[in-house]
């Protein structure tokens, strides 16, 4: 199979989903039903029990608990691994082999290196690859991408983004959480959050070409870090730094890019306002999020697969993104 404009000649396209877990159930799963041309026909998940009663609330027609029982299905056309990242790669060169177009959960893999070896499987085959990165595909972004493209505050000089929340009762009770396990998320929710506002702003302002930080555990709940600072720069020559900590005394979401003649304000995770100043003004707008949040991505992969389109988030992106995180962390 080799990737075209029109990867596929007739519809519905029917989606195999490996992983039904917490985000399949509102944010993901529930767009690709209800998108038109696509159907969910089949869902893995390694307990029965939950497997089946996730298949039946949500009408979907056949499930397993054996992922090759989907990958390997003449009846399956696409794959969505909705796994945590440490199964992304196993998964993923399954999907390749297969001959199957994916699109795999965020962060791509937890290390470069696996985020890799997934991106060069399915670039030999020309297969279409698609990382759940949704906020490149969400109007509120789209918006502040439209006041960059118009320079409502000039040129682009610097980006700084502080995350901060506090520890949650899952990390002072020691249960288990895949987000804090350091062979799971190295970065723990560095790796989990911090992904996203990464990758989107490698949208807003051009692949990132240069990254350092420093990463610690300061609070020994858990085995992953829990405090990151980096520093950045994009392919355009704009400036970035961030600083995530997840044991801080309150929750902050705060992301500023600043320009020549002006700058914007936003938060990455939180549904706040944007907000542009100028010599004009200041303009505050609040955009929703749809629902199911990743209904525009789930749409853009249906153009992209029936039309004349390319998706804003693909293997080649969602690679630069993993890059940028193991520089941020200090393992490359």
């Amino acid at each position: 199979m080799t990737e075209s404009l029109n990867f596929f000649d007739k519809t519905p396209i029917r989606w195999g989903v490996i992983g039904c877990g917490s985000v399949a159930e509102k944010k993901s799963v529930p767009a690709y039903r209800m998108t038109a041309g696509f159907e969910v026909s089949m869902v893995m998940r390694r307990d029965a029990e939950k497997a089946k009663d996730y298949a039946l609330r949500h009408r979907v027609p056949h499930w397993t608990t054996d992922a090759k029982e989907v990958i390997e299905n003449p009846k399956i056309d696409a794959i969505y691994i909705a796994t945590p990242p440490d199964t992304h790669r196993f998964y993923g060169l399954q999907v390749a082999a297969a001959g199957k177009p994916c699109c795999i959960e965020k962060p791509m893999a937890p290390t470069y290196q696996d985020s890799l070896s997934i991106h060069e499987a399915f670039k030999s085959k020309n297969l279409p690859l698609f990382i759940a990165y949704y906020r490149r595909s969400l109007p509120r972004f789209l918006r502040i991408r439209q006041w960059l493209d118009e320079g409502l505050i000039g040129e682009a000089r610097c980006i700084h983004w502080q995350k901060t929340k506090q520890s949650n009762e899952m990390d002072l009770s020691g249960s288990y959480n895949w987000r804090t396990d350091k062979k799971v998320a190295p970065g723990g929710y560095f790796d989990d959050l911090a992904s996203h506002g990464l990758d989107l702003f490698a949208y807003l302002l051009g692949d990132i070409k240069e990254a350092h930080g420093v990463a610690s555990n300061q609070l020994g709940l858990y085995s992953a870090y829990d405090a990151v600072t980096g520093a950045w720069k994009h392919k355009n020559g704009v400036v970035g730094s961030g600083s995530w900590n997840f044991g801080a005394g309150e929750r902050k979401d705060k992301v500023e890019i600043m320009g020549s003649e002006g700058k914007i304000s936003f938060s990455v995770l939180d549904e706040a306002p944007i907000l542009l100043e100028n010599a004009s003004g200041k303009q505050s707008l609040e955009i929703s999020h749809p629902v199911h949040i990743q209904q525009f991505h789930v749409e853009n992969i249906k153009r992209h697969l029936l039309d004349n389109t390319t998706h804003p988030s693909t293997g080649d992106s969602g690679l630069n993104t993993s890059w940028a995180m193991d520089k941020i962390l200090g393992n490359l």
